[in-house]
C-alpha cells in the first residue's frame, strides 16, 4: 500500500489532534441551526461512505463473515452512533469544554470494564492512569456538585464515555475478522442509520434551509474536516507510525476542544476545569502509550 513515509505521517498526528479537536466547537456551533440527530446522521454517514470509496480505491474488501454481523452491530451502535448522539445532545446541555474533557474519560472507564470482562490485569501504569483519572474527574465534577449546578449535559457525556468504552470492550471480546478499514466504514454507517433514524422518529425529514455562514463553515469542517478526513488520516497514521506514537494525536484533543470552545465560543474554563484536563489527558496517556520498549 502506498502512502507516506514514516516521517511524513509523523506531522499527520499533530493534524488529526487540530481535526478532531476543534470538531468539538464545530459542532456545537452546528447544533445552534442543526437539529441533533440529523448532524449526527449527515455526519457519520458521509464519513462512512468516504471510507468505503478510500477501501474499494484501495482494493480492500468491505466483506465481513455472516456470523460476526452482529458483534460489528454491537460495537458500532456502542463506540459510534451511541457515543456521537449522546455527544449532540450533551453539548446543548453543557459547556463544550467541560463535555470534550469529561468524555476524554473513556480510556479510564476502557480499563476499569477490562478487567472484569477480558481478565486484564491492573498493573503499575493502569493503576496510575486510573488514579490521575479519579483526580480529574473531581476537580471537574465535585465543585459543580457543591454548588448544586451539575449540568445534565456531563452525565450524558459520561454516558458516551462509557458506550465508546463498552464498544471497545466489545471488539477486543469479539473481534471482527476484516480488515479495520473496513470494520470503521461499516460501523460508522450503522451509526447513520441509527441516527437517520432517530431523525425520523424524533425529528422528521429535515426542511432544506439557508444557514448562516458561520454555521455553514463549521458544518462543512465537521463532515468534511473531522469526520471524512480525519477518519481517513488515522488510518493512515496507524499504518505507518507505532501506537504509541499515534495515540498521541487522540492525547491532543480534549486540549484543542478546550482551546477551540475558548477562541470560537467565548467559554471561559475555571482552574479547576484546567486542572482536571491536565489529570484526564495524563490519566489517559498513562494507559493509552505503550511501556518503554514494547512499542
Amino acid at each position: 500500500m502506498s502512502g507516506p513515509t514514516p516521517g511524513r505521517a509523523l506531522l499527520l498526528v499533530p493534524l488529526l489532534g487540530l481535526l478532531w479537536g476543534f470538531n468539538w466547537p464545530a459542532v456545537r456551533i452546528s447544533l445552534t441551526e442543526i437539529a441533533p440527530w440529523t448532524l449526527r446522521a449527515a455526519g457519520m454517514s458521509f464519513a462512512g461512505l468516504v471510507l468505503v470509496t478510500v477501501a474499494l480505491a484501495r482494493g480492500v474488501s468491505l466483506a465481513v463473515p455472516r456470523t460476526q454481523w452482529l458483534r460489528l452491530v454491537v460495537a458500532g451502535v456502542l463506540s459510534i452512533a451511541a457515543f456521537n448522539v449522546l455527544l449532540a445532545f450533551a453539548q446543548l446541555a453543557a459547556p463544550t469544554s467541560r463535555t470534550a474533557i469529561l468524555t476524554f474519560t473513556m480510556p479510564i472507564w476502557a480499563t476499569l470494564l477490562a478487567r472484569p470482562i477480558l481478565g486484564e490485569p491492573f498493573d503499575r501504569r493502569r493503576l496510575t492512569g486510573l488514579g490521575l483519572g479519579i483526580a480529574g474527574l473531581l476537580c471537574l465534577g465535585l465543585p459543580l456538585i457543591l454548588g448544586g449546578r451539575f449540568p445534565f449535559g456531563l452525565v450524558l457525556a459520561l454516558l458516551a464515555a462509557l458506550s465508546w468504552a463498552l464498544g471497545t470492550i466489545a471488539t477486543k471480546r469479539w473481534p471482527v475478522a476484516a480488515p479495520a478499514l473496513t470494520v470503521a466504514a461499516w460501523q460508522l454507517l450503522i451509526g447513520g442509520l441509527v441516527a437517520g433514524i432517530g431523525m425520523l422518529v424524533f425529528e422528521g425529514l429535515p426542511v432544506p434551509k439557508l444557514l448562516s455562514p458561520r454555521v455553514a463553515a463549521a458544518l462543512t469542517f465537521h463532515i468534511v474536516g473531522a469526520q471524512a478526513l480525519a477518519y481517513f488520516l488515522w488510518f493512515v497514521v496507524v499504518a505507518r507510525l507505532p501506537a504509541g506514537i499515534a495515540s498521541l494525536g487522540t492525547m491532543m484533543v480534549p486540549a484543542v476542544g478546550v482551546l477551540g470552545s475558548v477562541l470560537l465560543l467565548g467559554e471561559r474554563p475555571t482552574p479547576t476545569d484546567w486542572l482536571g484536563l491536565a489529570l484526564v489527558i495524563a490519566a489517559s496517556g498513562a494507559i493509552i502509550l505503550p511501556a518503554r520498549g514494547k512499542g
